[in-house]
């Protein structure tokens, strides 16, 4: 019997339930041309779901359990395994201090199909009520818009991040080294009374993570890193002691959380092209003289960024050659189509992503459609071999248009 995701996620809803969240990488499906095998889970997140697991002077222990994919009309089972891979805490040569779920099935699993690169998949773990440790797990793996379903729920969950929804403790976990955390006393209290802007919260984030030697790249990734922890901390100042009051009914709960997830939206929504202009005004790209930031191209459409500006781009007699415009989306996998038509003049359309990875199917159909992927340098080893040649990193995507 089909099954479609909101009856999925309410049947998985439970006290003895965990969820983990997160977007299949090239490495996870294997795209990356790497040895791992299977998909990676943080340590502590096993670690909570296979205590057995914690034994370090075991040498890479592990667990078994049986494992469901619900997403695929056929179903497919496998008696998979959680591997401690600790040989770095054995062996002086060893590198490896790393969890991944494995025996999936070989090339069958859909967790393991390169063509569900970038996908956001629902890990629902089901603990045993006496033992305490996971004995099954079940999973949904999200395509047409499910992604939007899972994140209305609990946020978005970016590529590179995860999300835990431990039902059995009502406690949800995501990484973050807190390095950027305020703390309550730390924050400015006119935010404790009125959430700031993305550009006041992006702001104390290069206040609090300057990287003012660092390339492009590197400081957007950490700048985007800090900023969420600081937005992360805030939320928690502000919301977390109007839930332990509690509420008078229902719809003023709803009301509450229909809040918080839609600002997690909204944050997620604009952060990274903000992130982007910042870097671009710190490169000494002056707005309206070598860029424009949410101008109109025709009617009804709007790129994120134009170059050299949107004045060059309506002036019939600037030559076509030098324009370039750049869209910036966290993920493409299922938004990438919604460029192609955001400027006319200008047949190659440069994508700025933190996907980690993409089919050899998507990569062609983007390559055929004129879409350039633009891709910070740190996540380039996370595609193929044969993509990584032909994808452009941000600092490399910067010194192109200033080189116009």
């Amino acid at each position: 019997m089909t099954m479609d995701i909101d009856a999925w996620l309410n049947d998985m809803a439970g006290p003895s339930g965990a969820w983990y969240l997160k977007r299949l990488s090239a490495n996870d499906t294997q795209r990356s041309g790497g040895h791992q095998a299977g998909p990676y889970v943080p340590r502590g997140v096993m670690f909570t779901l296979f205590p057995a697991l914690n034994r370090p002077r075991k040498r890479n222990p592990e667990c078994l359990f049986d494992l469901t994919v619900d997403s695929v009309s056929s179903g497919h089972t496998a008696r998979a395994r959680a591997v401690w891979y600790n040989n770095k805490l054995h062996d002086l040569q060893g590198s490896r201090n790393e969890v991944r779920i494995t025996r999936l099935g070989g090339a069958d699993s859909p967790l393991l199909d390169v063509e569900n690169t970038g996908a956001l998949a629902i890990f629902a773990f089901q603990r045993d009520s006496r033992q305490g440790t996971c004995r099954h797990c079940r999973v949904w793996i999200c395509i047409d818009g499910e992604d939007d379903v899972v994140e209305a729920l609990w946020g978005p969950v970016d590529p590179g991040q995860w999300r835990l929804i431990d039902f059995g403790s009502s406690v949800e976990t995501s990484r973050s080294d807190r390095s950027c955390w305020l703390q309550p006393e730390d924050i400015p209290q006119a935010w404790l009374t009125q959430y700031p802007s993305g550009e006041e919260v992006i702001r104390k984030a290069v206040e609090m993570s300057p990287s003012g030697e660092a390339g492009v790249d590197k400081r957007l990734i950490e700048r985007r890193k800090c900023e969420f922890e600081i937005f992360q901390s805030l939320e928690e100042a502000v919301e977390l002691p109007i839930v332990r009051r509690g509420f008078q009914d229902l719809t003023t709960f709803v009301q509450r959380a229909n809040t918080v997830l839609q600002r997690r939206k909204s944050r997620s929504g604009r952060s990274l092209e903000l992130h982007v202009k910042t870097i671009l005004e710190e490169e000494d790209f002056e707005s309206g003289k070598h860029f424009s930031y949410q101008a109109t191209s025709e009617a009804g459409k709007q790129p994120d960024f134009l170059f050299p500006s949107a004045a060059a781009y309506g002036n019939p007699a600037f030559p076509c050659d030098r324009l370039r415009m750049l869209a910036v989306k966290t993920t493409c996998r299922d938004r990438w189509r919604q460029i192609l038509d955001e400027a006319d003049r200008i047949p190659t359309k440069h994508l700025f992503t933190l996907q980690e990875g993409v089919s050899p199917t998507q990569y062609r159909q983007m390559r055929d459609a004129g879409v350039r992927l633009v891709v910070p340098a740190s996540v380039h080893g996370a595609y193929g071999r044969d993509i990584r040649r032909e994808i452009l990193s941000l600092g490399d995507f910067i010194a192109e248009v200033g080189a116009l």
